[in-house]
Formats: structure tokens, sequence, C-alpha cells
């Protein structure tokens, strides 16, 4: 197992990803004043995105219709436990975009090598969330 994504498994029989990219950010917005540079205010964290690049060859590799699983992941709109094959946790991402690009046709059209990226964004921060205490409010 290379990386688990809620209950899809990444691997060699299912879609191997080749390379792994993640991207961290902070926000520093910025007020402008006179005469001077502007002062900056560290608000906390920003987006945290992950993009999953790799490629299928379903000859070799895992079939066409493992894609078809993280499409559905997609579709039902939910944020998924992000597991990395060491046990590093991630967090909880939610599926954002995956493009499928299909070259080296068979005669019937089915494709010889398929080439996937999978965004992912992280959903689990809940960090300033005020909840309302149980029982009456007075």
């Amino acid at each position: 197992m290379m990386m688990s994504l809620g209950m899809y498994v990444f691997s060699l029989s299912t879609a191997a990803y080749q390379e792994f990219q993640q991207q961290i950010g902070w926000r520093h917005p910025s007020t402008g004043r006179v005469g001077v540079r502007p002062a900056r205010q560290f608000l906390g964290p920003d987006d945290e995105t992950i993009t999953l690049n790799g490629t299928l060859m379903p000859e070799v590799t895992g079939p066409d219709m493992t894609l078809d699983e993280l499409r559905k992941m997609g579709d039902a709109g939910l944020s998924y436990a992000l597991i990395e094959g060491t046990g590093r946790v991630f967090g909880e991402f939610i599926i954002e975009s995956m493009s499928i690009t299909r070259t080296l046709f068979f005669r019937d059209g089915a494709a010889r090598r398929i080439e996937f990226a999978l965004t992912l964004k992280r959903d689990d921060d809940k960090i300033g969330l005020v909840t309302a205490p149980r029982g009456r409010l007075r």
C-alpha cells in the first residue's frame, strides 16, 4: 500500500502515483500605511493542497475502473482520511478535482496509457469553531 484515501488504496494494482506534491500556505494580510511598508498580521493557516500524479497501464497495472471509484468518491462530496503507507496521517481531505488523459489506443478504443492527476484539499481544520452550549440557553 502506497497510501489510502478513505477506503480507497493506492497501490501498484490500483492507481499507483509517481508524484506526490504538497502545497501548504499561511495567511498574512497587509494593511497599507503612510510612509512605511504595509503592516502584516498572521491569521493562521491557509489551504493545504495535495496533488497525486500517476500513470495507469491497464495491461500491466490497475484497470481503468479504479479511477471510476475515485470519481464516485468525489461525487459524494465527503472528506476522507489520507494516510501514507508508512502510517503518517495527513488529515481529512476532499477530492477537489481529477484530470484523466488517455493515450496509445487499442483497435477497440481502449487506452493503453492513462495519466491522472488528483487534487485534494484539506478539510479537517476546525480551529475557532464556536459551538453553543448544550441544554437551555439563558
